[in-house]
């Protein structure tokens, strides 16, 4: 929670817009009504910089980040498998392919700034099935058929987005930049937005902290302590998929947040998910944060997508955790 709160203060004080750090602060703490100074004044459009855009993205980057977290946490915990995560399994690829085909059709309006979220949510809710049935096997679903299903349909479905691109016409640039990943042009109706979610996905995967622990144990031994095995994995894999599509509707396609940081996270506390759960949420938002925070500086003026900085991050750091694990277990992964 310190890491977070001095991620929140650095990132907040770092912009392109030339205003000092005592003047960031000074804008925010004259926000408050019993810190304001009538004495100080600012300008309209430094207030607008610090409050409507950079305090409005720093909080949609913490819960997007501990969104994908989450996610991931939930789909390694119920499937015991480290590799597991929104888009190894195609789940975040179903939920673009919802999102694309909204804004390639113009139907943003049809419920609001909620219709991108439902419409990612019931299409990566779909692709979980389709990703489930692909890898049943007479009732048997093997871990490693269960990854190569999901590779298989997150191909698929790739593609098919790749195709919605190729006819869109006036909303092209739109539909790339949002498949890149982004948090510009974000503000408080976003943050607002996913706040429900998170809300609704944390406290489930937080109940759910020990029944996740015993199924490491495997299925059948969680059954005999009592565990209700199939309603734990429709919760988990639900609440999962909630909190991925909210977190792709709002800042599109950003990878490597719901596989890395679970993985670093229990290679810090170990295998407890009562412990796993909490601080991936609290990681997640660091992570996806200060990639954020070097998307927008890095180039300055322009900007990095936060999907290619995320990925830059973390396919070499989990290449490296792999690297790792294959020499602690004498060569095999």
């Amino acid at each position: 929670m310190l890491l977070l709160a001095v991620s929140i203060v650095v990132s907040l004080t770092i912009g392109s817009s030339g205003i000092s750090v005592r003047d960031v602060w000074g804008i925010l703490l004259h926000k408050l009504p019993w810190f304001s100074n009538e004495a100080v004044s600012y300008s309209a459009g430094e207030i607008a910089i610090v409050t409507q855009v950079r305090l409005s993205r720093v909080l949609l980057a913490v819960l997007v980040g501990a969104c994908l977290a989450l996610a991931g946490t939930g789909f390694q915990g119920v499937l015991r498998n480290p590799l597991a995560d929104p888009y190894t399994l195609g789940v975040a690829s179903g939920s673009s392919v919802g999102a694309a085909f909204i804004i390639l059709f113009g139907l943003q309006a049809a419920m609001g700034m909620w219709t991108i979220p439902i419409v990612a949510f019931a299409t990566g809710m779909a692709t979980l099935l389709g990703v489930f049935w692909l890898a049943n096997q007479k009732g048997v679903m093997h871990m490693e058929t269960l990854i190569l299903s999901g590779v298989i349909i997150q191909s698929f479905l790739g593609a098919f987005v790749s195709f919605m691109v190729s006819m869109s016409d006036g909303v092209v640039n739109q539909i790339l930049f949002w498949l890149m990943g982004s948090l510009a042009m974000r503000g408080w109706d976003h943050v607002i937005m996913l706040i429900p979610f998170l809300l609704i996905g944390l406290p489930l995967l937080l109940a759910y902290g020990r029944p996740l622990n015993l199924f490491v144990l495997g299925e059948r031994h969680a059954a005999h302590l009592g565990i209700h095995v199939e309603r734990t994995k429709l919760i988990v894999l639900i609440s999962s998929t909630l909190l991925t599509a909210a977190a792709v509707s709002v800042s599109g396609v950003i990878g490597f947040v719901g596989l890395v940081v679970p993985h670093l996270i229990r290679l810090l506390v170990g295998p407890d998910y009562r412990l796993i759960t909490p601080l991936s949420a609290i990681g997640g938002g660091i992570f996806v944060l200060w990639a954020d925070t070097l998307a927008r500086v890095a180039l300055t003026p322009k900007e990095i997508p936060l999907g290619v900085v995320t990925a830059l991050i973390g396919a070499p750091f989990f290449a490296y955790l792999l690297h790792r694990r294959k020499k602690g277990q004498g060569g095999a992964l």
